[in-house]
């Protein structure tokens, strides 16, 4: 997944999509899809808080990545609250914003 990385040791969760295609009985071809930024954090080579210069300038404080907590979610969607990577998000009135 992440070639030329050396091993890190750090136990890593990640959400897979996997879309594939039979014909004939065999395998034709598949399409594996995952978050790699969510990997990144996770194995200490991505920081959401490293906003580059013009962007910082713009007012980005964080990216909009997150790490085991993506895959999280995808087990538990109660886990934690949805939307929560957009800065301006107010949960509707009563809801607890998570869904």
């Amino acid at each position: 997944m992440l070639p030329d990385v050396p091993p890190t040791g750090k136990d890593v969760k990640i959400a897979l999509v996997s879309v594939v295609c039979i014909r004939g009985g065999k395998l034709y071809h598949e399409h594996i899809y995952w978050d790699q930024a969510s990997v990144l954090v996770q194995v200490g080579l991505l920081d959401p808080k490293f906003v580059p210069g013009p962007f910082k300038q713009k007012g980005l404080k964080r990216l909009p990545v997150y790490g085991a907590e993506t895959a999280q979610k995808v087990l538990d969607e109660e886990s934690l609250a949805s939307n929560e990577l957009l800065s301006q998000w107010k949960p509707a009135n009563g809801s607890n914003g998570k869904s």
